[in-house]
């Protein structure tokens, strides 16, 4: 998978978010006192600051219930999405160091005990920190996102946020290094043969990216059909309205 609308070589791996045009959605494997974090950042009707807050209160409950990998594995997960909040709002230093704690508590867990969802959030966070990053870095760690995903794959090939990570870079990347209909095609995958999987920010994300991919090769049709997935999702998201009003231009 922000990074929302960034046309870069470091945001090739960045997660967006998507629907399934079809089914119901698998209930969610993540303890439900993180679901409010996780939708309010793709919701984006709160500042990063009133997302702070819940931000605090998540790691309370995540430290209450969680212990050893879990708990680092869940800051990560916490720290990625405080950082994502940060980035919206061009607060370039608390958004990095969100997502240098992130890679640090990825790490923990891994240490701890190897999982395929500490791979997916050393993963993420590395992603978003390119963002941020000068192009030594993206050009020395960019390439980690890749491998970090493919990783989580070998130890779970059903996991729907290291494909999307991967197919993000057809996407996403800068010519000549994207291939939108690959792209497409990956993320098609990804809704037809893993539904039972995705979590709501992945149909929203899976979504987003064929919609922008169809954008890229100005096929509005097909990119409006898409983003009205998304937006059966999460609504208000701005970067998804940024992408609709593309489909009427």
């Amino acid at each position: 998978m922000v990074r929302f609308g960034k046309k870069c070589f470091a945001a090739m791996m960045c997660w967006m978010a998507a629907l399934m045009g079809y089914g119901e959605a698998a209930p969610s494997a993540l303890p439900q006192w993180f679901i409010p974090l996780r939708d309010a950042i793709y919701e984006q009707t709160l500042m990063a600051d009133e997302i702070a807050v819940l931000y605090r209160e998540t790691l309370h409950k995540a430290e209450a219930a969680l212990a050893g990998a879990p708990l680092s594995l869940m800051r990560s997960r916490c720290a990625y999405m405080m950082g994502r909040a940060y980035l919206y709002e061009k607060r370039k230093d608390e958004a990095l160091a969100c997502f240098e704690e992130g890679m640090e508590e990825a790490r923990a867990s891994l240490d701890a005990a190897v999982s395929p969802e500490a791979w997916v959030m050393l993963a993420e966070n590395l992603s978003q920190s390119c963002i941020l990053r000068p192009v030594s870095y993206v050009i020395v760690h960019g390439l980690e996102v890749d491998r970090y995903a493919k990783n989580a794959l070998d130890l779970d090939a059903g996991n729907t946020a290291a494909r999307y990570l991967i197919a993000s870079r057809w996407v996403y990347a800068p010519a000549p290094f994207h291939n939108h209909r690959k792209g497409i095609q990956m993320m098609e995958d990804i809704l037809n043969t893993y539904a039972a999987r995705l979590e709501r920010d992945d149909r929203f994300n899976v979504n987003i990216a064929i919609g922008y991919a169809y954008l890229e090769q100005k096929k509005f049709r097909e990119a409006e059909a898409a983003l009205n997935r998304a937006r059966a999702v999460y609504p208000s998201n701005k970067y998804l309205q940024e992408l609709l009003d593309k489909t009427k231009s």
